[in-house]
């Protein structure tokens, strides 16, 4: 009976393709990702009264250090020795189209791109480096689960056989056992980190700590990465002698950092929310004129 409810799994990863062009489901939820992504910068944007002119800024320093840094994860992490071995390996660290993009890269280049961010327009708006990444931990939890549905529907990046009724048969992979459908258990674990950050955010800002919504990201996304990792199969060839593969060794400095957040919280005791200091009110001295008179 339960072979009954193995999924067979044989989606075509491309929506339609005319000439040249092709639109792939990965491209389309990734896109989406950051389109919701706006949408809720621009609700934190309204509530805490941030300019939102800085919206597209953002949206283009988060594109492009999302992008840059994930190709460069998976180049160095992963096949440093494919891409670092020859001039065409390293011409391909520049085609993000053939494949290849590690999560955990992304997060260190977004890390850098938020902390540029910050210094270049946090003066002026008041909001800090830590403000921003509680911000886009909430965002980047969602386009996560985009991002992980995208590998389900290229058929990448799945577990190890099971026997469990929900096992999906990758068949575009030539696969013909039923195998973990890791995508679906990390998008969850995404969504509902999301959704208990939103919540967070909406009914309590005004009583959690700066550093509070990074830290949870942090502990929480990386801490299930680490465990759903241990019943998928390995990415590259030198993972398979190794007692942690290279995904787990990626995720524990991010959780110790996530923790490492949540005390810079409870220590500093910051708000969470943006506070803008009262504009002084500078009125104009009176002349000698108005003076003589009001004597």
């Amino acid at each position: 009976m339960l072979d009954l409810l193995v999924v067979s799994w044989h989606v075509n990863p491309e929506i339609f393709h005319i000439g040249q062009f092709g639109l792939r489901w990965y491209s389309l939820l990734f896109v989406s990702g950051f389109i919701l992504g706006w949408y809720i910068f621009r609700w934190f944007f309204r509530r805490e009264k941030i300019d939102e002119d800085l919206l597209e800024p953002l949206l283009y320093v988060l594109l492009i250090g999302t992008i840059v840094g994930a190709r460069l994860g998976h180049c160095l992490f992963y096949q440093p020795d494919y891409y670092l071995g020859s001039w065409k390996g390293f011409w391909e660290i520049f085609m993000p189209w053939k494949g290849g993009l590690a999560s955990h890269g992304g997060t260190i280049m977004l890390f850098l791109c938020m902390w540029w961010f910050a210094r270049k327009y946090g003066p002026k708006h008041d909001f800090d480096f830590v403000w921003i990444l509680d911000h886009l931990a909430i965002a980047v939890a969602f386009a996560a689960c985009f991002i992980r549905l995208g590998n389900l529907f290229n058929s990448e990046i799945y577990g190890d056989v099971t026997n469990l009724p929900w096992g999906f048969i990758f068949e575009l992979r030539g696969e013909t056992e039923p195998k973990h459908p890791t995508q679906l258990y990390e998008a969850l674990s995404y969504l509902l980190l999301g959704v208990g950050l939103i919540l967070l955010y909406k009914f309590r800002l005004d009583k959690v700590y700066r550093g509070t919504f990074i830290g949870i990201f942090f502990i929480v996304c990386f801490g299930m990465r680490f465990l759903i990792e241990f019943i998928k199969e390995p990415q590259v060839a030198f993972e398979e002698d190794m007692v942690l593969n290279m995904g787990q060794l990626l995720s524990i400095p991010f959780v110790l950092l996530g923790v490492g957040f949540l005390v810079y919280a409870f220590v500093r005791k910051q708000p969470a929310r943006a506070v803008h200091p009262p504009k002084e009110n500078h009125k104009q001295a009176p002349t000698h004129y108005a003076r003589s008179l009001s004597k």
